[in-house]
């Protein structure tokens, strides 16, 4: 049989065994039909030919003891697109006479849920046989949905493997949540996606060594999958289509280029892709590292991110990590997001590019955050204080006899442009909400308002 993986890290696919047991998720003769997709047809039929996510395949491990029947927690496979959780799924059906039940959560309902739910019980109470019931994008159901789902898991008559792409702290309720064992599935290495385009290009159930792999291509297309094994299987299977079909026998890179147009881009705008990428992309600006922020901004715009949000993103960051310390910052992002209104894609991108070094490369200063923020907080917390009656409204009848305006005086009217004044309520005086860095024009504005604060407040030189 297939050697299971070491690696701490990686993903999960198919080994071709020495001796193949029958599949009996298969066709009638319990194999996939020979006209399946290469993905189907490599599946792992056994913890034997399993590779990759060595941390939840070691003996002892949650899902290795459930997968060899030892084991009746329902758990939730958590991690991104074409690292086996659909397989390891059906392996846990594959032992102790359970019965396995896969829906998708894309196209079932609660009366369907419920439907399954009751025979799952009918099952155990008069054969004792545990139901495995596999839901795909379980981050797609409703609350309601979720809620179905939490007196079966509960009794224990359907043992649940639930997978998702997503975060599941923000994606599935906190009921169903604490009754699940949350296992992290990760991408392929670059190694073993190797080994399996290596394996499916001689294993009979694969091509069958009907055509051979040139290394630059194999380079390309484990690139191109982005360690994401049904990609990197899809793929192969494209370039030897197209190279068979013109009659030759070796898959290189240009049966590559014409085969796949661009890599696999994890990225849902609904997701946990979207908002890493995201976060990444404002923390590398603020870092000050326009290379990376360039790399996210591309990542997000090829997988067709809505230009106006990332340019939204932009004018947030201008005023949130620059501020005073660039004043253009925000204008550079004003701009780029009034050429993404004008324009649109592609050519947007330009402005969204040169915003973005813009903003990367900009002194940084979080003081104008910091001021409004400690501002609205006074607030909330009751400091409020009464307006002072020299700078309360004063063009209405019987404004001046209620004090309204008296004694206000008009900066303009000094050479200087600034007197001194009270303007706080009495309880803020003295109150410094805005405190500038010694980066950028700051340095600059720090002096200048220092001098101002003396005079304003009336503070001895």
């Amino acid at each position: 049989m297939g050697a299971v993986t070491t690696a701490e890290d990686g993903g999960l696919f198919a080994l071709p065994p020495t001796t193949r047991p029958p599949d009996p998720r298969g066709t009638e003769s319990g194999s996939p039909r020979s006209d399946a997709p290469l993905a189907v047809r490599m599946r792992p039929r056994s913890l034997q030919e399993v590779v990759g996510q060595a941390h939840l395949l070691r003996p002892g491990a949650p899902l290795r003891r459930l997968a060899e029947g030892g084991h009746a927690t329902s758990v939730l496979l958590y991690g991104p697109s074409g690292t086996g959780k659909t397989t390891l799924a059906r392996l846990t059906a594959d032992v102790a006479d359970r019965h396995f039940v896969a829906l998708s959560a894309l196209n079932t309902g609660v009366k369907e849920l419920r439907s399954v739910m009751d025979e799952a019980r009918l099952r155990w109470g008069r054969h004792g046989r545990r139901t495995v019931l596999f839901i795909d994008e379980v981050h797609r159901f409703s609350r309601t949905q979720q809620d179905a789902l939490l007196g079966a898991v509960e009794d224990g008559h359907v043992l649940l493997v639930a997978a998702t792409t997503e975060n599941p702290s923000f994606s599935v309720v906190s009921p169903l949540l604490s009754r699940l064992l949350v296992l992290q599935l990760h991408p392929l290495t670059d190694t073993e996606l190797r080994e399996l385009l290596r394996r499916a290009v001689q294993d009979g159930r694969g091509l069958d060594g009907a055509v051979a792999l040139a290394p630059e291509a194999e380079d390309a297309l484990v690139r191109l999958a982005a360690g994401d094994a049904r990609s990197a299987l899809t793929a192969l299977e494209a370039c030897a289509s197209g190279v068979a079909c013109a009659g030759g026998t070796v898959v290189d890179v240009e049966a590559v280029d014409r085969a796949v147009s661009e890599a696999t881009v994890r990225y849902d705008r609904q997701g946990d892709q979207h908002h890493d990428v995201v976060s990444a992309f404002i923390k590398s600006i603020r870092g000050s590292d326009p290379d990376a922020a360039l790399h996210y901004l591309a990542r997000m715009l090829v997988a067709g991110e809505d230009p106006r949000f990332v340019a939204r993103r932009l004018l947030v960051h201008a005023s949130e990590d620059i501020g005073l310390a660039d004043p253009t910052a925000l204008q550079a992002a004003v701009a780029a997001a009034q050429t993404v209104q004008f324009i649109g894609m592609p050519e947007a991108r330009l402005a969204l590019a040169q915003a973005t070094v813009h903003l990367a490369t900009a002194p940084k200063s979080n003081s104008v955050l910091a001021g409004i923020d400690e501002a609205m907080s006074d607030v909330r917390a009751g400091a409020l204080g009464e307006v002072p009656a020299h700078l309360r409204h004063s063009r209405h009848t019987g404004a001046k006899e209620r004090g309204n305006g008296v004694g206000y005086r008009y900066p303009h009217r000094v050479p200087e442009g600034v007197v001194t004044q009270q303007y706080p309520p009495a309880d803020l005086r003295g109150k410094d909400y805005y405190r500038p860095t010694q980066r950028g024009g700051e340095r600059d504005l720090r002096d200048r308002l220092s001098r101002l604060r003396r005079v304003v407040r009336g503070v001895e030189e």
